[in-house]
């Protein structure tokens, strides 16, 4: 087994993960705050797949999916176009009002499927390529693979926990 497939798999858990958090909720649901400091369902995983897509396409060297296929016209968002959520405050979180389930899947469906084409083209010497010198030690491709990883699987797993509170509170 190459490093790749490792990557690989990691990021087909991230899919599913997402993918079960989001699935059936309506607009509200995925609007929904445990409290008005906290992330929603919309804003966790717009928030991962931007960042996904972002990191993917700098390492990759290619665009962005965001705006590529007209994804950041779709959602509509007031934010500029390269935004990721890094930083949101409260009212930033608020303002991501997503219509559908749906279409947070398709965006997070459309940033998976290239990423894993990136993955197919790497060996596991490229994971050793050195891409970010300003960290000490310097960053690898390998390491921020990892990095985004582990930031998405976190924020997937968010999304699941405010999920179950939001359809908590429909049955009541």
């Amino acid at each position: 087994m190459r490093s790749t497939d490792l990557l690989a798999d990691a990021f087909d858990r991230i899919q599913q993960t997402v993918r079960h958090a989001v699935k059936g909720l309506t607009a509200d649901e995925l609007a929904f705050r445990v409290d008005e400091d906290a992330n929603s369902v919309a804003w966790l995983v717009w928030h991962l797949t931007r960042v996904q897509d972002d990191h993917i396409a700098d390492a990759a060297g290619t665009s962005q999916v965001w705006s590529d296929n007209g994804w950041d016209l779709r959602f509509g968002l007031p934010f500029p176009a390269e935004d990721t959520g890094y930083g949101h405050d409260a009212d930033e979180v608020s303002a991501v009002r997503v219509p559908s389930s749906d279409l947070l899947i398709a965006y997070h469906e459309a940033v998976h499927d290239r990423t894993l084409r990136y993955l197919g083209t790497l060996s596991d010497a490229d994971l050793d390529h050195v891409i970010d010198e300003s960290w000490n030690p310097p960053v690898t491709l390998g390491v921020r693979l990892v990095s985004v990883v582990n930031d998405d699987i976190q924020h997937a797993g968010q999304a699941a926990f405010v999920r179950g509170v939001a359809l908590r509170r429909r049955i009541r």
